[in-house]
């Protein structure tokens, strides 16, 4: 048996394929030694020292590396490894030992400023990555948002820490459909659904500017704007169910430019908030009263 060594969209996860399938229609994501009591192969690649995650699902194990060692100095070694424990009758996964119990959580709704979206908030974090999806083809990262476009009146799903927000159609009203979509989430989620693949994430050129190794590139006030919504604007509309992202500055026209995600977009509100709030903000905050705040997809 030859495995075949894959790159993910993540460069610290490295995808490790297996020519059949290796788990029956069930996923695992271990994040020590101690999560992997099921599965003697993960236990035994946590002592390698810069194993940080592994996941095994289908026809593959995907590890996610610490960053104390590259991928190209190790990938053969690993994979080599996980033949050899193949080849000796190890087991990847041991069916009946830790079956995973249904996991029971709590999921409840919540208006926003937007009437066209409601905010499902579940009882655990779901993401560390905040995905926006606007039809059911941006939908490969989050099986939970591709199955909630199978509803005829979803519009669009905004996924982000413990919530998921949901921007309807107005074929229907939310109190025909709220209690439906939250026992849907419940129902998903405690039956072992995976909300977020983290090992497929597309990298998002909407978010690039946020990350430190491309903010260390802008300019000191773009750095501060950045800084300022992270710490001031952000925590308020994801309270809302929505997000707020930086696109840029235009330092002659004193135009900052932000992209709003979630129930933030789209909403009726959202241009008061945006002049009232976040462009008085900065205004106030940068000492300049030239400011102009808009968003590109408002």
């Amino acid at each position: 048996m030859k495995l075949t060594i894959k790159e993910t969209q993540n460069p610290t996860i490295l995808k490790f394929e297996f020519p059949d399938f290796i788990t029956q229609n069930e996923s695992f994501e271990y994040k020590n030694i101690d999560e992997a009591k099921n599965s003697p192969l993960a236990q035994q690649l946590f002592y390698l020292p810069f194993v940080k995650t592994v996941y095994i699902s289908s026809n593959f194990i995907a590890i996610e590396r610490f960053s104390i060692v590259d991928w190209n100095d190790v990938k053969d070694a690993v994979a080599e490894q996980i033949e050899d424990y193949i080849k000796t009758g190890g087991k990847i996964i041991i069916e009946d030992v830790l079956k995973p119990k249904k996991s029971a959580i709590t999921v409840y709704g919540e208006t926003t400023p937007n009437p066209a979206t409601l905010k499902f908030v579940v009882s655990r974090r779901l993401t560390q990555t905040a995905l926006e999806f606007k039809n059911i083809d941006e939908t490969a990262p989050s099986p939970l948002a591709k199955e909630l476009f199978q509803f005829p009146f979803v519009k669009e799903v905004f996924i982000d820490e413990n919530y998921i927000s949901v921007t309807k159609y107005d074929m229907a009203t939310w109190e025909e459909i709220t209690l439906e979509i939250r026992t849907f989430i419940k129902q998903f989620i405690e039956n072992g659904g995976t909300v977020i693949d983290e090992t497929i994430v597309i990298e998002d050129t909407k978010q690039d500017k946020q990350q430190i190794k491309n903010f260390d590139n802008l300019d000191t006030t773009s750095q501060q704007i950045i800084n300022i919504l992270e710490e001031y604007v952000k925590p308020a509309v994801a309270a809302d169910g929505g997000n707020i992202l930086f696109d840029s500055y235009d330092e002659n026209e004193k135009r900052v430019k932000v992209i709003l995600q979630g129930s933030c977009n789209g909403c009726p509100s959202s241009t008061f908030t945006l002049k009232n709030g976040i462009e008085n903000m900065l205004k106030d905050m940068l000492n300049d009263k030239d400011i102009i705040v808009e968003a590109l997809n408002a």
